[in-house]
């Protein structure tokens, strides 16, 4: 019974030492401390908890090594809460070509600016990306762009080529829904621009025989036959088995 008084007191004077430690405050933490207590938020995927901790601890050690990382991880931690804003501005901060990691902030900062305008009802009702406004595609695509560029080498060049190209194709649907609205509202001069600017500066995209088809149409009404004649032998030559979606 001896034993047992004494392992009693022992446990509790145990658990309430890890208690203490557990409910201190972040202020009172070491930048150590304070950086895994935000890892471990991280690790269990508590996001909002890690944005807080990486926060406090860029706050309270704004230099040196933790602050970079805290920087990186926030910028993480962001993305996958839905805070593609932050996100991008942490990822822009870390940027510093000397750092080892540089490449990673560049890959994040495309990554979130590509989700930074899905909301909520986006995925809930599957709505078309393309059918919005095409700034945060492009722009995607750029900031992919310029990490092949920089780093051709990094390990998350290849995975930014494969999404440059899904971008492109986006962008070119994008451009196809805009000419498209211009032929259903007969503006046949904007729509035959709108499908020549997708023909010149975004080739080889699956937007292209529609955009031939299109463009056919816009100079069929504007009585330009010969360039009508044009565009459909070059799509009929390129595209034998493509089925119009708009009735010439």
């Amino acid at each position: 019974m001896r034993v047992l008084h004494f392992v009693v007191p022992l446990l509790i004077v145990l658990l309430t030492g890890c208690s203490t430690l557990q409910e201190k405050d972040d202020s009172e933490l070491s930048a150590n401390e304070l950086y895994e207590r935000a890892k471990k938020a991280l690790d269990i995927k508590d996001y909002e908890m890690a944005i807080t901790h990486f926060d406090n601890l860029e706050t309270r050690f704004p230099f040196g090594i933790y602050a970079q990382h805290a920087q990186l991880n926030s910028a993480y931690a962001y993305y996958k809460f839905n805070e593609s804003a932050s996100a991008i501005a942490n990822a822009e901060r870390f940027i510093n070509p000397r750092h080892e990691h540089v490449d990673y902030a560049y890959y994040l900062r495309g990554l979130a600016k590509f989700n930074q305008d899905r909301d909520n009802l986006d995925r809930i009702f599957n709505l078309d990306v393309t059918q919005r406004e095409s700034g945060s595609i492009q722009t995607s695509f750029f900031y992919f762009k310029e990490l092949v560029e920089r780093y051709p080498d990094s390990r998350y060049s290849p995975d930014s080529r494969q999404r440059m190209i899904h971008l492109r194709n986006l962008l070119a649907q994008a451009e196809l829904h805009v000419a498209s609205y211009y032929l259903s509202r007969e503006a046949f001069t904007a729509a035959a621009n709108r499908a020549k600017y997708i023909i010149e500066t975004l080739p080889r995209t699956p937007a292209i025989p529609q955009a031939l088809t299109i463009m056919a149409i816009a100079y069929q009404q504007l009585g330009l036959q010969p360039l009508a004649d044009d565009a459909l032998r070059v799509r009929n030559n390129n595209f034998p088995d493509y089925t119009p979606q708009t009735e010439m």
